[in-house]
């Protein structure tokens, strides 16, 4: 074993010891009634598919796309509703057939406390070695259910101070300069860090076309699509002469040697997003990059995205907060752990055109939390 294998593996253990320090807080005032478990009551999970229509066709290095496939999904009981939905963007290689397939193998009913996420959620997740979105979604629901259920939002049962709340970028697609220009006009006076999707030839004129618009902040995402180190640092030099300040997977999973030389002479910090899925894949990530970008539709949800918060920040790591093209119902659940990361960009719900929840608003460009339990949204 060589040293550098030693010191990561060492770090890990520590981390991972240190997780109970991130743990719930599950005590405290409620603002409903004095909580009580009736041993005879059931949660009943429900669902059904849900497409998502965007706004714009939405590209990025690899497809384009108009919609996005989705399930929601809900979870009552003791007349409550708790409401958790799982998308699935066509990179994750799950469908609407293999979410629904994964829920109606779910009995919840057979789960008599709601208030034991833990054996709950580490039970479902071991029907199957992957279906994150599926997972993520009854997350989401049970967490909802549980908030509604203490009457508190998420953020206070963590212990969160919703002023803290970051900014969210806002994502510009690739496009024609026509569209990009018309598209950065549209945002730009609304939000205070903008995210441009990279990783094409025509990445120099992209970013020339929205700093002709703005002089904002941003951020850029190449999804893997650079694929010589030394003209991606070149790429980077260059962006972070023309408001970059952060970089998002700039070359392909499968180079983590090339991704760490990047990340050892980038003037800005570099994001792992599709290097990163859940808790286990973080500790191989010290070294390769500074900051893993967490989507609760990869890593299976609220659970184990605060998890891996505290197990980026134990190892020195930035964390960040990502989404999936979502309804409010995803991006208010990611929303509630946003106080405790660097960066955000929960704007899926600002990209669909049929919302049907209202949860999480972008106030002068930064994440406004509502004081609602749960996770804070309301069916429309």
């Amino acid at each position: 074993m060589d040293r550098r294998t030693f010191i990561k593996g060492a770090v890990a253990v520590g981390a991972a010891a240190g997780l109970s320090g991130c743990g719930l807080r599950t005590g405290g005032e409620s603002s409903s009634k004095p909580l009580k478990i009736d041993g005879s009551e059931r949660m009943r999970l429900s669902f059904e598919p849900y497409e998502l229509e965007l706004r714009h066709v939405f590209t990025v290095a690899s497809y384009s796309r108009k919609t996005t496939p989705g399930v929601q999904v809900r979870i009552e009981y003791g007349g409550f509703t708790g409401y958790g939905e799982a998308s699935m963007p066509p990179y994750l290689g799950q469908s609407v057939e293999s979410v629904t397939a994964f829920l109606s193998k779910v009995d919840m009913s057979k789960y008599p406390d709601p208030f034991l996420l833990e054996d709950i959620l580490a039970d479902i997740d071991s029907l199957s070695p992957g279906d994150s979105a599926a997972k993520a979604a009854i997350d989401i629901a049970l967490h909802d259910l549980v908030g509604k259920l203490f009457g508190q939002p998420w953020y206070r049962l963590l212990g969160l101070d919703p002023s803290k709340a970051p900014a969210t970028t806002f994502t510009i697609g690739i496009d024609t300069p026509e569209v990009v220009r018309e598209k950065t006009l549209e945002c730009a006076g609304l939000y205070k860090i903008l995210k441009v999707k990279v990783g094409v030839p025509g990445d120099r004129e992209l970013v020339e076309t929205v700093r002709s618009v703005t002089d904002l902040p941003l951020a850029v995402d190449a999804n893997q699509g650079w694929t010589d180190r030394e003209k991606a640092l070149d790429e980077i030099f260059w962006l972070a002469e023309h408001g970059v300040v952060m970089v998002e997977q700039p070359m392909a999973v499968s180079k983590p040697d090339d991704n760490a030389w990047l990340t050892e002479r980038s003037p800005v910090p570099v994001f792992a997003d599709e290097a990163v899925q859940r808790l286990r894949d973080i500790p191989s990530l010290l070294g390769v990059y500074n900051g893993i970008n967490i989507k609760l539709m990869k890593c299976t949800g609220m659970r184990e995205a605060w998890k891996m918060i505290c197990a980026a920040r134990a190892l020195g790591m930035k964390a960040m907060l990502g989404c999936m093209t979502e309804t409010s119902c995803g991006i208010s659940a990611a929303a509630q752990l946003s106080p405790a990361v660097d960066f955000a960009d929960l704007d899926g719900n600002l990209l669909i055109s049929n919302d049907p929840f209202s949860g999480v608003r972008v106030v002068d460009g930064r994440l406004t939390l509502p004081d609602a339990p749960g996770i804070g949204i309301t069916a429309i």
